[in-house]
């Protein structure tokens, strides 16, 4: 038989042969093992550690969960902005209303007659009997609050235009808040990831300075160096966990804070907002607390 039929052989017959599944679930059990010892080594310090993340967390979730809310509030303000167009006396205000009808992300144009606005003056106020200086009116209603500036500044060209406004400062407050609150979101992922980082960097050295004679006969016995790093790995996902678990509670409150304050101004809540606030969290807080874990092996221990 030739060395290559034999191999053939060889492939066929271990395709066959049942993996140790126990094997390997005994090695998964032994690492979790080790990571709780890990924990339990560390003592009440855990405590801060969790309580530190969980705060850190929750600023994290409060500002990341208004700010998928902010955009709903920025549209439904923005969306009852309209520009004002007030015709010349001496021009067909039908006509303007139909080119301005055709300018791109114009949604709505609605004609105010001067005898309208006149009777609506006089009805509010006590003006005296003179004759009307109203101008006819246009209220031109855009398709999104960012295209307004583009049509103002279109309709402004016209020749039948004698002016024109809307609430240009509302419109800039509401787009500088917007942006505010995004570049603070930013910066408290950053400082998030910092913080995380260090407080899960001097934990696991804390660790690793009461392991060190432990891992040392682990290494010279050949255990692999995965062996010994993972554990310390999945006590840093652990404590990131644990954290991102606790904040659940206050950010549920804020949650629902947000959910009313949607309801009295009849604004939509943002679909699945708090789902992914809470997969986004879990996301950063395990992923953080692994890497913290992992800087701090690079640099404590040499494997």
């Amino acid at each position: 038989m030739s060395d290559t039929t034999k191999n053939i052989i060889k492939k066929k017959v271990k395709a066959h042969i049942p993996k140790d599944w126990l094997k390997e679930l005994r090695i998964i059990y032994r690492i979790t093992l080790e990571a709780v010892y890990g924990i339990k080594r560390t003592g009440w310090i855990n405590l801060a550690i969790i309580t530190t993340m969980a705060a850190i967390l929750t600023i994290f979730g409060a500002l990341f969960r208004v700010t998928l809310s902010l955009p709903a509030f920025v549209e439904a303000l923005g969306n009852s902005l309209e520009i004002s167009v007030y015709i010349k006396s001496d021009s067909n205000t039908d006509a303007v209303a139909k080119e301005v009808r055709q300018i791109e992300h114009v949604d709505r144009v609605k004609i105010i007659p001067k005898e309208k606005s006149w009777s609506d003056l006089r009805r509010e106020f006590d003006v005296a009997d003179m004759e009307n200086p109203l101008p006819d009116t246009l209220h031109v209603k855009v398709d999104k609050p960012e295209n307004i500036n583009v049509v103002f500044n279109k309709i402004k060209t016209y020749n039948g235009v004698e002016d024109l406004n809307y609430a240009q400062d509302i419109a800039k407050k509401m787009q500088l808040f917007n942006n505010v609150i995004h570049s603070t979101t930013l910066i408290v992922v950053v400082l998030v990831a910092i913080l995380t980082i260090t407080i899960i960097n001097n934990t696991i050295q804390l660790v690793i300075q009461s392991r060190k004679e432990e891992i040392e006969i682990m290494r010279l016995m050949g255990v692999s160096n995965w062996y010994i790093k993972i554990p310390l790995i999945l006590q840093g996902a652990i404590y990131g966990f644990a954290g991102a678990f606790i904040s659940l509670f206050p950010l549920n409150g804020v949650n629902n804070l947000l959910i009313k304050v949607h309801q009295f101004f009849a604004v939509p809540n943002p679909i699945l907002a708090n789902n992914i606030v809470i997969l986004v969290l879990f996301i950063i807080a395990v992923g953080f607390g692994a890497g913290g874990s992992m800087i701090s092996i690079k640099k404590h221990l040499q494997v």
